[in-house]
């Protein structure tokens, strides 16, 4: 029954890209609690829930997916495996290829021969 709830849940948020269960409540975030939740935290995304277990974070939009893996691409050259890894189960390796692509093509971003991307003028 719990489960049902659940995916009931889980279905009517798709359409505003929450991704996880919304129980309603809101806690202050505590950015020591553990390193996966202290890099999402430093990417700005919003929380919407939050307990020992669980986190809820809003999905970025694709404006912000570019903010973000600029950032991202501020601190070190990485290649979109390393990307994806600060952005689990929040964009997939596609959505950053995509991205990546279109910041290529728009001259804000190049590809080293290793398959890392870096910004140009870094």
């Amino acid at each position: 029954m719990l489960l049902l709830k659940l995916a009931a849940m889980l279905l009517s948020n798709v359409s505003n890209q929450i991704y996880g269960v919304d129980l309603g409540k809101r806690k202050e975030v505590n950015e020591s609690d553990d390193s996966r939740r202290e890099s999402r935290l430093s990417l700005d995304f919003k929380v919407v829930y939050e307990d020992q277990e669980v986190l809820v974070i809003r999905a970025p939009t694709e404006d912000e997916l570019v903010n973000i893996i600029l950032r991202l691409l501020n601190e070190k050259p990485m290649n979109i495996k390393e990307i994806h890894h600060y952005l689990p189960g929040i964009a997939s390796e596609d959505k950053i290829r995509k991205t990546l692509t279109k910041l290529v093509n728009e001259g804000k971003v190049y590809v080293l021969e290793d398959g890392r991307f870096i910004v140009v003028g870094r």
